[in-house]
């Protein structure tokens, strides 16, 4: 007896016939279409070769600065339990070049601190804004993402806090006109408004374990689209790096 031969070259060849008949039906031939041009790739050309290296950055932009904050105390390491206000008064106190007496760039900040005592954080009159707690150092614990108005400018300082040996520690800070702010992952994300319409500045802090503070990883100038007037971006008391190429 002749050996079976396997059935499936005429299976094949009946679903090729089937495509090839559907597609005649069809008024289309199955051919490669193209795509249109495609741009030519150019490598990155490195320019003056022998320019001599910088031998430190022309600004400091205190991007691993750390701060414990004085007067401050965290019970049982719980962040949650610290006042958010008393946060920001102690920063008050620390600077006052910064918010004492009415030639300072913020002393509406520090005037309008004591409307914080009756409607608390995040409250009309109050220039601190609601709290937000999120594990931003991977460590386990929440850390505390505060918020509060510059005034009378339209700036707003944004600051992270951790817990350190049984102490509040700042470890980040972020001060400018400030349109949106986010948390993902282990990054503060602050969007900010550009003086060219359509475009916004979008700064990106994160956590560096090795640091133990929150560097600015990403420093961006954005299109966003929709934006009828451009808002000129306001200038902080410190610099802030411009937008990278």
């Amino acid at each position: 007896m002749p050996p079976r031969r396997p059935r499936h070259p005429a299976r094949t060849t009946a679903v090729v016939a089937l495509l090839l008949a559907t597609a005649v039906g069809c008024g289309d031939t199955g051919a490669l279409r193209g795509a249109g041009a495609t741009p030519t790739a150019t490598s990155p050309a490195r320019l003056w070769p022998d320019l001599s290296p910088a031998a430190s950055p022309a600004y400091d932009f205190d991007e691993a600065d750390t701060e414990t904050v004085k007067g401050i105390t965290v019970p049982g390491d719980d962040i949650r339990k610290v006042d958010p206000i008393a946060v920001v008064r102690a920063e008050i106190a620390a600077n006052p070049s910064d918010y004492d007496g009415s030639k300072a760039p913020y002393h509406g900040t520090a005037e309008r601190i004591a409307d914080c005592t009756d409607t608390g954080a995040g409250r009309s009159g109050c220039p601190v804004l609601k709290p937000y707690y999120r594990d931003l150092t991977g460590d386990g614990r929440e850390d505390l993402t505060l918020g509060f108005r510059l005034l009378p400018t339209r700036m707003t300082a944004v600051r992270v806090y951790t817990v350190e040996k049984h102490r509040l520690v700042q470890v980040m800070a972020n001060d400018d006109a400030v349109s949106g702010v986010e948390l993902a992952g282990h990054s503060v994300i602050i969007r900010s408004p550009s003086e060219l319409a359509g475009y916004e500045y979008r700064v990106q802090w994160t956590w560096d374990a090795d640091q133990k503070a929150m560097l600015l990883t990403h420093d961006e100038f954005l299109r966003t689209g929709g934006r009828k007037h451009g808002v000129r971006r306001a200038t902080p008391a410190s610099p802030v790096p411009s937008a990278s190429p």
